[in-house]
This record gives C-alpha cells, structure tokens and sequence, in this order.
C-alpha cells in the first residue's frame, strides 16, 4: 500500500519493515497476534523499548509504524479498531541537525583536489555535487546520466541545473554552480573506469556506476568514503555524515542570506517547518558566537 498508494521510497518502506517486525516479535514473545492486540500491549511494547535504552525518537517512529499498520488493517477490515489510535507520542526534543563550518566544508573540498586519481575525481564530483545542491543521500548515489542532460560517452556537463525525483516521486529543479560542473566534466572523463564491463563493453545509466546489485555506489559506501575524506582533512570523522553536508548546505544559504521558502524549494521539503530547523541552527551560532567573543561574557 505504502508503495503503491503513497509512492513511498524504498527506504522509507525498509524502515517502516523494520519497526513492525520489532513489533510483530514482541506479539509472538507474548503469544498473541495482530488481530489480538490490545492498547495495553501496544504501551507494553513502547516501555520495552524504553527499558532497552531506546530513544523517544524512535519509540515515537515506531507507534507511528504501527498506527499505520492497523488504520491499514481497519480500513480493510481485517481488525475492529485501530488499539494505538490514542497513544499519546512520547515527546520529543528537538536535536538539532549538525553542519560544518564554511572552513570545514572548504578543508573536505581542498583534501578531495589533492587526489587526482579516478576515485578521487569521482569523490570530488560527489562531494561538489551534495553540498553544491544540497541533495539528499539517496538522491546522489541514484543520480542517472539523463538528470545531468548528457549521454553515454560525453564528457562535458554543461547543464545549469539537475532533475532530481526526490521523495514521493516528486521531480524538482535544483541548480548547480561552476566549480561542479567543472568537476562532473573532469570525472565524466574517467567515468568508463568504473563501469561493470571492460571499457567500452558496458553502459550504464547511472551518473555514479558501480558493479553491484543496485548498479550505483550505495549510500553507505558513500559514506565510508566521506569518513575517510574526513581523516585527511584533519575533521573529526564523527561530525561528518552525508547527511551533514546536506545540512551544511541549507545552514550557509540561510547565513548568506537566502530566503527560507527558497530553501524549501531547493530541499523538497513539502512542508516549511521542515525547513525552518535551519533557523533554529542559525540562532544557535549567533548565541555561541556571543558567548566567546563578546567582552562582557568573559566576566
């Protein structure tokens, strides 16, 4: 249903699947079923999550899981009610995203240029391309030849601007500078080395080929990369996630200047509250900024 009716992405499908068997293992540990369940059993299972050290987030992820499963059951008439309906969610604080600096993003650039080896070159055009557009993991890694407006065998991107299907199938336009165009030029030169086949035997249509089952670099690869990256660039490895460099991009336009709608718009996000955490981040370099280098704070 999830994928037919509300187009949700795979990933979003994966993490659902994971929650309900956590839930569906809790049911058999109790010898009942789906059917079977009450409210109590539905709280049962939060407060194991809780003794198990489980964070609100994910508990409140989790019932919002299985709130989910039984409307679906309710309204194919396969139970009599929806038992988490009026399960309060437990709260949440809200966690700020992490970004890096302007000069750490500029260290991670700097560190990439050094290695000019296809692998290097492919990274620098990954990591021009995430921060540069602010794209999201998934998105990168699945990027096809056809987002970037150039065929099979053509090395010069001169395109101003992706497609990118984002979530929920939505496609947006987001725009993308020099310097990654510049970059994607220089690795669509060398692109041929990472095709499954010899040379010229393979095609792909993937912007970023790899010879496993997805036919891209996944997500994590990309980040084990980035890790490494990190090392090099003497940033501390914890403070760099793909996610991270997505995060810094929203924070340095709002810094900048940039209106939050337009964020928005560059982001996918379908809802501006969404969007409007940057701000929260912003506030929070101004007050720390304050802190250290006001005259009156060090008294």
């Amino acid at each position: 249903m999830m994928l037919a009716e509300r187009g949700a992405s795979a990933n979003t499908v994966d993490a659902y699947r994971r929650d309900l068997v956590d839930f569906i293992a809790f049911l058999s540990s109790r010898k009942t079923t789906v059917q079977r369940v009450s409210r109590d059993m539905v709280e049962g299972f939060l407060k194991t999550l809780s003794r198990a050290g489980q964070s609100p987030r994910t508990a409140a992820r989790k019932l919002s899981a299985i709130r989910q499963l039984f409307a679906f059951l309710y309204s194919e008439k396969l139970c009599d009610d929806n038992p988490a309906a009026t399960l309060e969610t437990p709260r949440l604080g809200r966690p700020l995203p992490k970004t890096l600096t302007v000069n750490d993003v500029a260290a991670l650039l700097a560190a990439a240029r050094d290695d000019t080896s296809p692998k290097g070159l492919r990274l620098q055009a990954m990591l021009e391309l995430m921060y540069g557009a602010g794209l999201r993991v998934s998105e990168l890694v699945s990027l096809t030849l056809a987002a970037l407006q150039v065929k099979e065998g053509v090395h010069r991107v001169d395109a101003d601007c992706l497609i990118i299907r984002g979530k929920g199938n939505k496609e947006r336009l987001v725009p993308i500078h020099a310097r990654a165009r510049e970059a994607l030029s220089k690795y669509m030169e060398i692109r041929h080395a990472f095709l499954p086949g010899a040379r010229h035997e393979a095609a792909s249509a993937y912007l970023f080929p790899y010879h496993r089952a997805e036919g891209y670099i996944t997500r994590q690869q990309f980040g084990v990369m980035l890790k490494e990256l990190a090392v090099k660039a003497n940033i501390d490895p914890e403070k760099l996630s793909p996610h991270t460099l997505r995060h810094s991009f929203a924070s340095h336009l709002l810094e900048g200047g940039a209106d939050l709608r337009v964020i928005q718009e560059l982001l996918g996000h379908s809802d501006i509250s969404t969007t409007q955490i940057y701000t929260h981040v912003a506030s929070e370099r101004l007050k720390k900024l304050v802190a250290e280098k006001h005259p009156l704070a060090k008294t």
